[in-house]
C-alpha cells in the first residue's frame, strides 16, 4: 500500500464552516477541527460543498485552508476544496490550496455548464498542470448534472501523475467496480455518501468523505476501522446505527441539517449563507427525533 492509500484508508470529514454575525466563526471552527483530530479522523476537507464553498470569498477560503493546515499539524491529511465551474477559477483555487499548505485538492466537476467528457478532460488537465498537489476527482451528478465516466477518470490518471483517486457520490455501488475495472486497483476510491460507506468499502473503496462525521466522528471512525480489521459484524451494526442519522442529516440540502445538529449540541450557530435557508420547523422536528434516538442507542 502506497503513502496516499494509507492516508485515505479511513474517514475524511467534509467540514462545515461556522458563521456568526461577523463572518466566519473561527473559534467554533477550531473546536470542530480539534474534535475531529481527537476522534481519529484521517483527513480534513475544508472549503468543500459542506463548507459552503460557493459563498466563501477567495480570501475566506484561503484563510480556512491555512488555518486547517495549522490545526492539523500533520496529524490529518488536509484535502482542500478547489472546485469551480470556471476552469480558470479552479486553477487559481488549486494554486491557492498549494500556497496555503494543503496536502491535496478535491476538485468537483463543473456544475451548471454540464460539460461533455472531453470538456471534463480539458478542465482537469488545466488544473493538474497548474499544481503539484495530489488531486482527487469528485463526481456528484446530483449536484452538478454531469458524471465522470470511468474511462475519463482512467485517462486523467494515466495522463497526470498527481490525479490519484475519486470521491464517488453518484449513489450506485456498481460505480466502484466500474472505476476499479477502468482505473486499476491502485486508483483510490472514497465514498461520497455516508449511507454507502460500508457497501462501497465491500467492493474496494478505502473509506468515506463524510458529512455525518462532523456530528459523530467517533462512530464513523469505528465503522471504517471495524471493516478494515475484518470485524464485519461490528461494521454492520455501526452502519445500522449511523444509517438513520445519516438520512436525517440530509432531510434538506447539505449542510443545513448538520449545522442545525451541531447548533443543538451548542458547538456553533446553525447559520447558513444565502441562498441556503434555516432548517424548516417540520424538518427540525424530524432531525431532533433522529438525534435523540441516536443518543439513546449510544447509552
Amino acid at each position: 500500500m502506497n503513502e496516499l492509500s494509507t492516508a485515505f484508508t479511513g474517514v475524511f470529514t467534509a467540514l462545515v464552516t461556522p458563521f456568526d454575525e461577523n463572518g466566519i466563526d473561527y473559534p467554533a471552527y477550531d473546536r470542530l477541527v480539534e474534535l475531529q483530530i481527537a476522534a481519529g479522523i484521517k483527513g480534513l476537507v475544508p472549503v468543500g460543498t459542506t463548507g459552503e464553498a460557493a459563498t466563501l470569498s477567495p480570501d475566506e477560503a484561503a484563510a480556512l485552508i491555512a488555518r486547517t493546515v495549522k490545526l492539523a499539524q500533520g496529524k490529518a491529511f488536509v484535502l482542500a476544496g478547489a472546485g469551480s465551474n470556471n476552469t480558470s477559477h479552479a486553477v487559481e483555487a488549486a494554486r491557492a490550496c498549494e500556497a496555503a499548505g494543503a496536502d491535496g485538492c478535491l476538485v468537483v466537476t463543473p456544475y451548471y455548464n454540464r460539460p461533455s467528457q472531453a470538456g471534463l478532460e480539458r478542465h482537469y488537465d488545466a488544473i493538474a498542470d497548474a499544481t503539484g498537489l495530489p488531486i482527487m476527482l469528485y463526481s456528484v451528478p446530483g449536484r452538478c448534472g454531469v458524471e465522470i465516466a470511468p474511462e475519463t477518470a482512467a485517462t486523467l490518471a494515466q495522463r497526470h501523475s498527481n490525479i490519484f483517486g475519486i470521491k464517488e457520490a453518484g449513489g450506485r455501488a456498481e460505480r466502484i467496480s466500474e472505476l476499479r475495472a477502468a482505473c486499476g486497483p491502485d486508483f483510490i476510491l472514497h465514498s461520497g455518501d455516508d449511507t454507502l460507506a460500508l457497501p462501497f468499502m465491500s467492493v474496494g473503496a478505502l473509506g468515506v468523505t463524510s458529512v455525518v462525521s462532523n456530528y459523530a466522528p467517533e462512530e464513523m471512525v469505528a465503522l471504517v476501522s471495524a471493516w478494515h480489521r475484518g470485524d464485519h459484524a461490528t461494521a454492520l451494526a455501526l452502519h445500522d446505527r449511523i444509517f438513520a442519522i445519516s438520512k436525517a442529516l440530509f432531510i434538506e440540502g447539505n449542510p443545513v441539517p448538520v449545522k442545525e445538529a451541531l447548533a443543538l449540541r451548542q458547538q456553533m450557530s446553525g447559520s447558513v449563507r444565502a441562498p441556503l435557508a434555516p432548517l424548516a420547523p417540520s424538518s427540525r422536528t424530524t432531525l431532533v427525533a433522529a438525534l435523540d434516538r441516536f443518543a439513546g442507542a449510544k447509552k
